[in-house]
């Protein structure tokens, strides 16, 4: 037991540490980054709502869901189940005049959980919180009629280590809470050339990240006909507080070959910021749902979030504001048998929803929301309780009115939950 569990930890923080997410998304180059949807697969396909749970796949959203783990499967204890993901999102970028396409891979979560007994369900695992990754050029005219282009540049993000806990306080009742350690950095850099000078100027960032937030949740899920049971929680993420270690450098350098040519080190601590505080709004999030268990579910979430109140001092921007965030999710899942013997196919999983994200962000005095359809397939393996989750997004963000982006893209999901007895009691004839 011990031994699994050791080789479990090195092998999350191994992956963890050289495993790189990233984004071409032009609006990472805001706040700290573009946020990532911290649910498997199987929640993501319906829509990336976290209310429902059952007693073999693990739940990123919502840790009172531990304590269900292994609830009717192999006598509730001893269940381990590990769980990871994997994406390609291919991004189709368009202004008012021009369209780029791009795509990016990224590890998505890697996780445990497992099943103590008695209602009493853990995990702990790693994944990406935030990505920054822009490459953006503005040209426009000066004071003196000159051409000049400033170019901006952005790379890093911020990784979550998570440890859950989650306990069945009495039936169909359950509690939980989550630790996140978020730690990473945040680099930027802006060139700037003005036409028939051969010296250009440039301002490079850089903040070394780290600090915890807390998420708590109360599960309520009571039979009300046969099997079909009503799926409540309410969920509250803790107000994020993050300490920035921050450095700046300015200079010059040429234009012909991009050679530096003069750097300075800003003092910083003479601005009081060499360190800088950065609190992530809490988010509330309520839902609500209806089902049959391992039938069919539906339910819906709400969430909502004070990023009114969110500032970065340090790597602001301009042309940015904050206003208050909030997000509506619908989700479903249908299994036509999952006993059965005769066909596969209905013994498949079959998800869908959609999400309305507000995100708070108001760029050039527009609103920047996100808009996406989701689906995919829970394919089981032989007669196990594993299963490898295919997943597929379609969704719009941004616009280009307001000289802005729009941003669509096409995601695709791999996820494998996998579950195993981490222990055998021995028995003695």
């Amino acid at each position: 037991m011990i031994r699994k569990i050791v080789i479990a930890i090195v092998y999350i923080t191994t992956v963890g540490m050289y495993a790189q997410d990233g984004t071409v998304s032009p609006y990472s180059f805001f706040g700290i980054g573009d946020l990532k949807n911290e649910s498997t697969v199987e929640n993501q396909m319906m829509g990336g709502i976290g209310v429902y749970a059952d007693s073999i796949h693990i739940n990123l959203k919502n840790p009172a869901a531990y304590g269900k783990l292994g609830l009717e499967v192999m006598d509730r204890e001893g269940l381990v189940t590990y769980t990871v993901g994997v994406s390609n999102k291919q991004y189709t970028l368009k202004s008012f005049t021009e369209e780029q396409q791009s795509s990016i891979t990224n590890v998505d979560y890697l996780a445990l959980g497992f099943s103590v007994g008695n209602g009493l369900g853990m995990g702990f695992g790693i994944m990406p919180y935030s990505s920054v990754g822009y490459n953006l050029v503005e040209e426009r005219t000066n004071a003196s009629g000159s051409d000049l282009v400033n170019v901006y540049n952005g790379e890093g993000g911020l990784t979550r280590a998570f440890y859950s806990i989650g306990y069945e306080v009495v039936k169909d009742l359950s509690i939980g809470a989550t630790v996140n350690f978020n730690f990473g950095t945040l680099d930027s850099e802006r060139l700037q050339q003005v036409e028939d000078i051969q010296f250009g100027t440039f301002d490079r960032r850089s903040s070394r990240i780290n600090g915890f937030d807390f998420n708590y949740a109360l599960n309520y899920t009571p039979i009300i006909k046969g099997r079909q049971r009503l799926h409540s929680s309410i969920r509250v993420n803790t107000q994020g507080n993050l300490v920035s270690k921050n450095d700046r450098q300015i200079g010059s350098f040429s234009v012909a070959n991009g050679g530096t040519i003069e750097e300075v080190e800003v003092n910083l601590a003479a601005q009081n910021l060499s360190n800088t505080e950065l609190k992530i709004p809490t988010t509330t999030t309520i839902g609500l749902g209806y089902g049959e268990d391992y039938k069919w579910f539906v339910g819906a979430e709400y969430s909502f979030q004070e990023m009114s109140s969110f500032e970065n001092s340090f790597l602001g921007a301009d042309s940015i504001a904050y206003e208050d965030a909030s997000s509506f999710a619908l989700g479903a899942f249908i299994t036509p048998d999952h006993n059965s013997f005769s066909s596969y196919l209905k013994r498949i999983t079959y998800r869908a929803g959609l999400r309305l994200d507000k995100t708070g962000m108001l760029v050039n005095d527009v609103d920047i929301n996100n808009f996406g359809i989701t689906f995919g397939l829970g394919l089981p393996l032989g007669r196990s309780f594993s299963n490898l989750n295919l997943g597929f997004e379609i969704g719009k963000r941004g616009t280009t009115r307001a000289n802005l982006i729009e941003e669509s893209y096409f995601k695709f999901n791999v996820g494998l939950s996998l579950n195993d007895r981490w222990f055998q009691k021995r028995k003695i004839n």
